[in-house]
């Protein structure tokens, strides 16, 4: 907290849409838009913090301040936030911070300068975003199959030499079109479930649009897959790349899909289906 505990009086940046002094209601967004983003933070918020709607608190607050970044809930009971904005709407909203929410109870507020990172959102981020799937078929051609949740349908790419946990190894991955949300998540008679569970949409763009634009950053929560990735397209066709993200569930020289090929099912392999046994 700073002096006596009550946040600072910090002048607000204009607002998006809002007039500014006597220019008209169009020069005013064009002021706001180009407002420069030039300073960054890394927060750490302690106290009560958790189970009271912190995260959500800073979100509305980040918002509707112009601030562009994220905030998570840490193992060790603290908020941990990236905030990125003019210098005026960083300090409003670390003042906010020191207060909270109701219910929480704020004993420390750390700051760290930071590097601009563009995000272009403000989320939160840890919150499972839907389901995935990875299934190996017998097709046409033997291949793999990734499907994510996203806003009601399965987006789904090819795999041809299926995922990989090496950050060294870019996998192609081949757009093929959306599933419905029930289709596939089963196996048949040419198809295991290789791998499933939760995901995290990450990122400094916004979802559907990270995909939409070609670049797309999520962390997989599966049986096998685990940790973060990210899908790049490579062109204006269907052709893009899955990449395994370096961090503490990175394998460098392993090769997942030769380790562990059997379904988290039925515990076959697809030969093994294949072959009837």
């Amino acid at each position: 907290m700073h002096g006596s505990g009550v946040p600072r009086a910090v002048p607000l940046p204009p607002r998006c849409g809002a007039a500014v002094g006597h220019r008209p209601l169009a020069a005013a967004d064009r002021f706001c838009h180009r407002a420069p983003v030039n300073r960054a933070r890394r927060i750490t918020v302690t106290g009560l913090v958790h189970g009271v709607g912190f995260r959500e608190f800073a979100r509305r607050h980040a918002r509707e301040l112009g601030v562009a970044g994220w905030v998570r809930n840490s193992e060790d009971g603290t908020v941990s936030l990236h905030a990125e904005g003019p210098a005026g709407a960083l300090e409003t909203f670390t003042a906010l911070l020191e207060r909270g929410p109701p219910g929480a109870r704020v004993s420390a507020v750390a700051l760290a300068d930071a590097r601009v990172e563009g995000h272009e959102q403000f989320a939160i981020r840890g919150v499972n975003a839907g389901v995935f799937v990875v299934r190996e078929h017998a097709a046409s051609t033997r291949h793999f199959d990734l499907r994510l949740e996203v806003d009601g349908a399965m987006r789904s790419w090819a795999l041809p030499k299926g995922p990989t946990l090496d950050p060294a190894v870019k996998r192609l991955a081949l757009a093929v079109a959306d599933h419905a949300l029930d289709e596939g998540m089963d196996e048949d008679a040419r198809a295991i479930v290789w791998d499933r569970g939760g995901y995290e949409q990450g990122g400094r763009v916004p979802w559907p649009a990270a995909l939409d634009r070609g670049h797309a950053v999520f962390v997989l929560h599966g049986r096998k897959l685990r940790g973060g990735f990210a899908l790049q397209r490579t062109g204006a066709g269907a052709q893009w790349l899955l990449v395994k993200r370096r961090d503490e569930e990175a394998r460098p020289g392993s090769d997942i899909v030769a380790a562990e090929p059997a379904s988290v099912i039925s515990g076959r392999t697809l030969d093994a289906l294949l072959a009837g046994s």
